[in-house]
């Protein structure tokens, strides 16, 4: 599932939960560098961890700066789990 098929109500009030702004779905060029990324092993959630399991759909966050992902076609809303976009390079 992606995240363009989460429930609209759901979008509708789904909001970061470091700074309270709105989320959307990640278009298809961002994924493709987030999994790219993924796939080289470059890539760690805010916590610090490595992610390794690439992603089906990912919301982000209005300001463009962080992702969070969808997995099983249920966002995890959670700041240590999202990626910083910024983190991903050019």
């Amino acid at each position: 599932m992606s995240a363009t098929e989460l429930d609209p109500d759901l979008l509708a009030i789904l909001a970061c939960p470091e700074t309270k702004e709105p989320v959307a779905p990640a278009d298809a060029e961002l994924l493709q560098r987030v999994n790219a990324a993924i796939d080289a092993g470059t890539v760690t959630s805010r916590d610090g961890q490595t992610v390794t399991r690439t992603l089906d759909a990912g919301l982000l966050r209005q300001d463009g700066k962080v992702l969070y992902p969808v997995r099983g076609g249920i966002p995890i809303m959670l700041i240590d789990e999202s990626i910083l976009v910024e983190s991903l390079g050019a």
